[in-house]
C-alpha cells in the first residue's frame, strides 16, 4: 500500500502560543500564521502538508464562549473531506473547556482534533510553543494503513497527549500545565512517540460525522463550601430560565444534610432544573449513596457526574440540554459515557 502524505489543518483561535513581542514597544501581539514556516522552519521537516486558518480576530481564551466552539466545529466540518487531522491553537486557561465541548459537538469523529498552546509566546527564547506545536502536528499526522491513529479530541501539552474531555488545567506557572487525573495518557513524547493504544477512543467508523451546534448556556456552577448560605443557593436556583446546575460537592459526592439545602435542590428538580453532582477533588469519582451525606441527593434525583471533570460535566450539560432530550431519558443519557468522558 502506498503511504499517503497527511493533510493537517492548523486552526489558530488566539492565545499565548501565537504571540510575538513587538520590537519597539515590547507588547505581545498575534503574528500572521500564514507566515508560520518563517517562524518555525522545522515544520518543513514534517512528513505532512500543513494548511493554516485563523480566526478573523484572535481571542484571549478568557473570552472563550460557545459561539467560538461552533466556529471551530464549522471549520472542521467544512474541511472534513480534505483534511486528515486538525491542530487547534488555543489559550491554555479555557482549553479544557473547549476540548471537552468539541468532543461532544463532534459526534462520530474519526479523525484527530488536537488542542495545544503554550505558557510562553512563540517568539520567547525559552518558549514551550515550538515543541507543543511540532509534536501536536506529528500526532495529528500519525497514520496506520493510511488511517488516523487518533480518532478523538485530544489535548497535547508538555510531552503528553490526553483525552481532551478528561483534562483540567492545574498550573499557571509550570510548562506541565494540565493533568488527566482519572484517565491515562494517550501518547507520551520522548525519543519516540509512545502510543497507549488500549486507551484510545474507538468510534463507530461506519457512522458519518454529525456536528452539533446548539449549546444551552442557561446553566450555573455551585461550589459548596462550609458555611454556604441558603440565600446564596436560593438566588442561583431562582435565576430566570435556569436549565441546569453543576453542583461541586465534597469527596465522593457528599454535601450538607441540612433540610433547607435538600429542600431547595428538590424544589429545583421538580421545576425541571437538572442538577449534576461532581466532586471538588482533582481525582476520584462521585458515588452517591456511599455515605449518608450523599444518599439524600440520590433520593431526590440528582444526576451523578461520576468521575468527570467539571469542564466535561459543564460542556456535556450544555450539549445534552441542546438536544431536546425528554426529562425521562435525560438522567440515563447523562450518566452514560458518550465520548469516553467517564468510566
Amino acid at each position: 500500500m502506498t503511504k499517503s502524505i497527511p493533510n493537517i489543518l492548523l486552526i489558530y483561535t488566539g492565545g499565548t502560543i501565537g504571540m510575538i513581542k513587538d520590537v519597539e514597544t515590547g507588547a505581545l501581539r498575534a503574528f500572521d500564521f500564514n507566515n508560520l514556516l518563517l517562524r518555525i522552519p522545522e515544520l518543513k521537516l514534517l512528513d505532512c502538508n500543513i494548511k493554516t486558518i485563523s480566526f478573523a480576530e484572535p481571542i484571549d481564551s478568557s473570552n472563550m464562549k460557545p459561539k467560538y466552539w461552533v466556529d471551530i466545529a464549522e471549520i472542521i466540518e467544512s474541511n472534513y473531506d480534505n483534511i486528515d487531522g486538525y491542530v487547534v491553537l488555543h489559550g491554555s486557561d479555557t482549553m479544557s473547556y473547549s476540548a471537552s465541548a468539541l468532543s461532544f459537538m463532534l459526534e462520530n469523529l474519526s479523525k484527530p482534533v488536537i488542542f495545544t498552546g503554550s505558557q510562553l509566546p512563540i517568539g520567547d527564547l525559552r518558549t514551550d510553543a515550538k515543541e507543543n506545536l511540532i509534536t501536536s502536528i506529528q500526532i495529528a499526522a500519525l497514520q496506520h494503513y493510511n488511517k488516523p491513529v487518533i480518532k478523538e479530541v485530544g489535548l497535547y501539552f508538555e510531552y503528553k497527549l490526553y483525552r481532551g474531555n478528561r483534562t483540567t488545567k492545574v498550573n499557571a506557572e509550570h510548562f506541565e500545565a494540565f493533568s488527566s487525573p482519572n484517565y491515562p495518557d494517550l501518547v507520551e513524547s520522548g525519543v519516540h512517540l509512545k502510543v497507549n493504544y488500549d486507551s484510545l477512543y474507538k468510534p463507530n467508523l461506519r457512522q458519518s460525522l454529525i456536528v452539533h451546534k446548539h449549546l444551552e448556556k442557561d446553566i450555573a456552577i455551585i461550589k459548596l463550601f462550609p458555611g454556604i448560605l441558603s440565600t446564596t443557593i436560593q438566588s442561583i436556583l431562582n435565576t430566570e430560565n435556569l436549565k441546569g446546575v453543576i453542583l461541586e460537592t465534597y469527596g465522593s459526592g457528599n454535601c450538607t444534610t441540612e433540610n433547607w439545602f435538600i429542600e431547595l435542590l428538590n424544589e429545583a428538580i421538580k421545576k425541571g432544573i437538572y442538577v449534576v453532582n461532581v466532586t471538588q477533588c482533582l481525582g476520584g469519582s462521585v458515588s452517591m449513596g456511599q455515605y449518608e451525606t450523599s444518599s439524600k441527593l440520590k433520593k431526590i434525583g440528582v444526576i451523578s457526574g461520576k468521575n468527570s471533570t467539571t469542564e466535561a460535566a459543564l460542556s456535556k450539560l450544555m450539549y445534552l440540554l441542546g438536544q431536546n432530550i425528554s426529562a425521562k431519558d435525560f438522567k440515563t443519557k447523562y450518566e452514560t459515557s458518550l465520548r469516553g468522558e467517564i468510566n
